[in-house]
C-alpha cells in the first residue's frame, strides 16, 4: 500500500509539471493535462466509480488555481500581464462559471465524457492549425460591450465543465486582436485563475451520494492529496513553461500538443461511447 501511494504521489507531481509548464507556454491552466491523468491514476486506487470523472473535473480546477497563479506571478515579473483586460473580463467569467457548475451537477458522468472529449477535439484544431485559426495580418479590435460579455461568459462555462482554465480562446482573442502572443499568453493564465477559483469552490460544494465510492481525501468533488500532489508540481514549472513562452517559438510544440488533445478526445470518447 505505501508503494502505491508513493506511485500514486509521484505520477501526479509530473502531471502537474506537465501541466505548470503548458500553462505557462500556452496560457491554459493545465486541464487537458490533470483531467486524463486523473481519470487514469484514479481506478488504480479506488473503486471505479461514475462519480470519477467530476472528482477529476473540481480537482483539476482546483489546480488551475495555483499553478495559474505561479504562471501569472512569472509573467507579471516581466510586465506582459493586461490586467485591464482581466478587470473588465472577471463578473462575466465567474458568472459563466457559476452557470458551468450548475450545469455539470446536474450532468450525467457520460455526459461529462462526451463534452470534455467534444470539447478537447475543438481545442486542438487551433494548436495544430494556428495560422488557419488566427490568420497572419488579422487586426480586430478587444471586444467590448455584449460582444465581450458573451465570449467571457460562455467561455467560464465551457472552461467549468471541462475542468480547465479557458486560456485558448483568450489567447485566440488577443492574438486577433493585434497584442503579442506573450501578453495573451501571460493574461490567459490570470483568466485561468479567475475561472478555477469559483469553478474549485463550486465542485467544492457540491453534493454527492452518501454512498458513492471516492478517492481517499476527496471534500467534495476535490481530491486534496491529488491537489496538492499536482500543485507541487505545478509550481515547480511554470516559470519554466513562461520563460519557453518569451523565448522560443512555440509552433512545433503547439503541433505536438495538439496531437496529444487528439489522442485524450479520442481515449475519452471511447470510456464514454
Amino acid at each position: 500500500m505505501e508503494i502505491e501511494l508513493v506511485w500514486f504521489v509521484l505520477t501526479l507531481c509530473l502531471a502537474g509539471a506537465v501541466a505548470g509548464i503548458t500553462a505557462g507556454l500556452f496560457g491554459n491552466g493545465g486541464g487537458f493535462v490533470v483531467v486524463p491523468a486523473l481519470l487514469i491514476v484514479f481506478p488504480l486506487f479506488t473503486e471505479a466509480s461514475e462519480a470519477l470523472v467530476k472528482v477529476a473535473i473540481g480537482t483539476s480546477l482546483a489546480s488551475i488555481v495555483v499553478s495559474s497563479a505561479r504562471s501569472v506571478i512569472a509573467h507579471k515579473a516581466r510586465g506582459a500581464v493586461d490586467f485591464e483586460v482581466l478587470k473588465s473580463w472577471s463578473v462575466w467569467l465567474v458568472l459563466g462559471v457559476l452557470g458551468g457548475v450548475m450545469i455539470a451537477s446536474n450532468t450525467s458522468p457520460n455526459g461529462l465524457k462526451i463534452v470534455f472529449a467534444a470539447g478537447v477535439l475543438l481545442y486542438s484544431v487551433y494548436f495544430l492549425f494556428p495560422d488557419r485559426v488566427v490568420p497572419p495580418g488579422v487586426n480586430r479590435s478587444m471586444p467590448t460591450g455584449i460582444g465581450r460579455a458573451t465570449l467571457a461568459f460562455v467561455l467560464g462555462g465551457f472552461s467549468a465543465l471541462l475542468g480547465i482554465g479557458g486560456g485558448t480562446p483568450t489567447v485566440i482573442t488577443m492574438v486577433m486582436c493585434r497584442r503579442s502572443i506573450q501578453q495573451a499568453v501571460a493574461t490567459a493564465a490570470g483568466v485561468g485563475f479567475l475561472i478555477g477559483l469559483p469553478g474549485a469552490i463550486g465542485f467544492l460544494i457540491m453534493r454527492h451520494a452518501e454512498n458513492a465510492p471516492l478517492p481517499f481525501g476527496t471534500v467534495g468533488y476535490i481530491n486534496i492529496p491529488a491537489l496538492v500532489a499536482i500543485s507541487i508540481g505545478a509550481v515547480m514549472t511554470a516559470p519554466i513553461g513562461a520563460n519557453m513562452a518569451h523565448k522560443f517559438s512555440e509552433k512545433t510544440l503547439k503541433r505536438l500538443f495538439g496531437i496529444y488533445l487528439v489522442i485524450v478526445s479520442a481515449g475519452m470518447f471511447y470510456k464514454a461511447l
